[in-house]
């Protein structure tokens, strides 16, 4: 039943730590200097019960996120949130329109299946550290930095804690 995987889910705090939550946001920063866009990362323990009782999926929860996170809010509309909700098990990623025709859904999925191998391999961090590394990759390749236009950082790199 979801519902009770929801109400008795590990609390992102315990499993992303101060330390592992600092070591994502620099691989963030690290992997935004390669290349012109914007990755964010944000990680739900679970959904509330009214959430569960309307039915709502991991990708509608991470699209919401994406708007309220203000991920969309990019000069190039290159963000890109990685989602993990951790009662569900689920992996989602949602790139901005400006990333459309450019980065294809597969190789989005792609993405998706390396996390989720690797999330169960069971060192959570490393395999989020991977998954910054694979989008920071992709970005690099349809928005590589500009060593003559220096840009501000337009979203913030900590992992995000939902919920």
């Amino acid at each position: 039943m979801r519902w009770l995987r929801h109400v008795f889910s590990p609390s992102a705090h315990a499993v992303f730590p101060e330390a592992s939550l600092e070591r994502i946001a620099r691989a963030i920063a690290d992997g935004e200097r390669q290349h012109g866009g914007q990755v964010m990362f944000a990680v739900e323990s679970d959904l509330s019960l009214p959430m569960l009782w309307r039915g709502v999926d991991a990708r509608q929860r991470a699209e919401h996120a994406f708007a309220v996170l203000r991920t969309w809010d990019t000069e190039a509309n290159n963000g890109v949130l990685i989602y993990l909700l951790l009662a569900d098990h689920a992996i989602e990623i949602v790139p901005d329109r400006g990333l459309s025709g450019r980065i294809e859904a597969g190789q989005w999925q792609q993405v998706c299946e390396h996390l989720r191998v690797q999330l169960g391999s069971g060192d959570r961090e490393a395999a989020v550290l991977a998954a910054v590394a694979e989008v920071s990759q992709l970005l690099a390749r349809h928005f590589p930095a500009d060593p003559d236009r220096p840009r501000g950082n337009e979203l913030p790199d900590r992992p995000q804690l939902l919920g």
